[in-house]
Parts: structure tokens; sequence; C-alpha cells
């Protein structure tokens, strides 16, 4: 029996399975108290991971951490959401608290290779995953195995600078096509039209969705809008697809993987608001003999693909 963990900005989930894409034996979901940093995490996991380990006799455990990390040493580089995780022994910790061989994981390399194992890219040899959320992430997997172990990062599509005029490191794939880049755009395109006087449809049906406040405007309430049939939204979201396409299309060119899942709550507004604009992005900017070689799909594995994946890395799938 595995266990498998997934640190988060603001969740953290435990769970315990065979690796294999089962479903969990026991599982555990806890809130992240951003105000106790990494400590708070760590006391969180000592006392629900010893529980686990001694109910279910666990034979390994592995992380899906959210942020980058050194993962053939064990050690996180740093968090981005939560204060505390600088250069810190994440495996040898754990193997010192919870008594148990310890792997560690980034949290979208792991999510790849859950995706390649048990879901949408099963059956395949070489996967691609994205993940397009508050942030937009990467993984890459090689005959389930995570590609990029041994380097300081690997596969972060979201990191991209689209065009030689991209010269900060701002000016990223992440900062126009993930979501408070999305509802940036957005606001910023309402704000021009009310400047000028013009009042659409669209506009007052996004007006009223926000009680006339552009500001409190969120992704969430763009995708119901697009869904809804509101074009100003729909818009913003094939120039989202249209950046990221190109994104895919450069990594797809370079290493030819056979499958692309992409995920992530972004992703949920479904096929013709977000897949059919991304496919379409993609084939563009694709080098043509790759264009018919690859599958462009939604990921299966939910909420819990993390702890699926950081199963999969401790069992050594």
């Amino acid at each position: 029996m595995f266990l498998g963990i997934e640190i988060g900005g603001t969740k953290l989930q435990l769970g315990v399975g065979h690796g294999d894409g089962s479903d969990f034996v026991a599982f555990e979901r806890l809130d992240v108290e951003i105000a106790r940093g990494g400590q708070g995490i760590r006391d969180q996991i000592r006392k629900v991971g010893l529980e686990l380990v001694a109910k279910h006799r666990i034979e390994r455990a592995a992380y899906g951490f959210g942020g980058p990390i050194f993962g053939s040493r064990g050690i996180v580089q740093t968090s981005h959401q939560v204060p505390g995780w600088d250069q810190f022994p994440l495996s040898e910790w754990t193997e010192q608290e919870l008594g148990v061989p310890t792997k560690l994981g980034n949290d979208c390399d792991v999510a790849a290779l859950a995706e390649a194992c048990f879901g949408a890219g099963r059956n395949s040899r070489s996967v691609f995953y994205v993940t397009v959320g508050t942030g937009i992430g990467g993984g890459l997997v090689f005959d389930r195995k995570i590609h990029g172990t041994d380097r300081p990062a690997s596969a972060e599509i979201g990191h991209l600078r689209p065009g030689l005029h991209s010269m900060s490191y701002s000016q990223t794939i992440e900062a126009q096509a993930a979501g408070p880049g999305i509802a940036i755009a957005t606001r910023i395109r309402l704000e021009s039209i009310q400047k000028a006087g013009e009042s659409t449809r669209d506009f007052r049906d996004f007006r009223e969705r926000c009680g006339g406040d552009f500001q409190k405007l969120t992704t969430k309430a763009i995708g119901e809008a697009a869904m809804a049939g509101n074009q100003l939204a729909r818009d913003q979201y094939v120039s989202a697809t249209n950046v990221l396409g190109w994104g895919i299309a450069q990594l797809i060119t370079l290493v030819a993987p056979e499958v692309v899942v992409v995920g992530g709550g972004v992703s949920l507004v479904g096929e013709e608001i977000f897949f059919a604009p991304l496919r379409s992005a993609v084939r563009q900017f694709v080098f043509p003999p790759l264009q018919d070689s690859y599958r462009l799909v939604p990921a299966e594995l939910g909420e819990s693909v993390v702890v699926h994946g950081a199963l999969a890395l401790a069992k050594g799938a």
C-alpha cells in the first residue's frame, strides 16, 4: 500500500491506494492555513500521515508539490503561495517523521504521470499534460516516466514568452491564457467600451453579472457568460486559446508527443468554447508534418489527479 500527498496553495490531500489508478482505500482533504506557512502544513502531514501509515501499513510515500522542486534530491525549491518552503528537504523530513521511503514530484508532473498511466493518455508512450487554471503548468511523460526529474524545472509551458516582443519574464503564456489573464483582458475590454460610450447586449450582460463593477468580474463569470452565448466572452477565450495553442504547438514541434491532455478549471467551459479554438490554434502553429500526429483531449481524473500521480510515483509506475 502507498501514500500519495498533494500540497497546494489552498488544499492538502492525502490518499492511500495501490498506485494503479483504482479507488482510494483512504482519503483525507484538509484546508491550508497560509498564515501558518510550511510548518503548519508539515504539522498536518505529520498528524494525519502517521495515522494513515499505522493503519494501512504504508510501504512508500510520494508528493505532488505545488511549486518548483529538485525532485531527484527530494528538496523543495520554494512555494509561490505559502512561505516556509525555501530549500526544504521534504523527502528526508517525511522519512524521519513518517518512517517510510519518500519521493518528491512537482504537482503538475505527477498529474501528467496519472493521466499517462490511468487517464486520457493511457496506452500512449508519450504524453504532454497541461493544466490551465489560476496558472498554467505542464508535465511530460515518456513510457510512464516523468521527464526532467533531475532538472530544476521541465515542460513549463506557462512560462514560455510568445513572440520576440515579450522581453520581460512576466510576459508569458500564463499571463495571457490562465484564468486571471482572461479576467484582466476582459475587464480592460469592457472598460474601453464603457469609456467609448457604447452599450451592446454583451456589455450589458457583463455589467449585470458584476453589479456594474468590472473589477469584481471573475473568470468563472466570464466562462458562464461564454456558455450562455455572450460573444464578447467567447472572443476572450479565442484570444487566450490562441496564445496557449501557440505554446502547445511549440512543444509538439520539439518533442512530438502522441497525446496532449489538457485539464484545469479554465478548460471546464468545454468543447465549443475552449477545446475547439485551442485545437484550431495548435494546428495553425504546429510544424506541418506533425499536424495529424497527435491527439488533444480533455483530462479525465478530476480533482484527485495529483494524488493518483503521487501514488504512481511512490509505486514506481
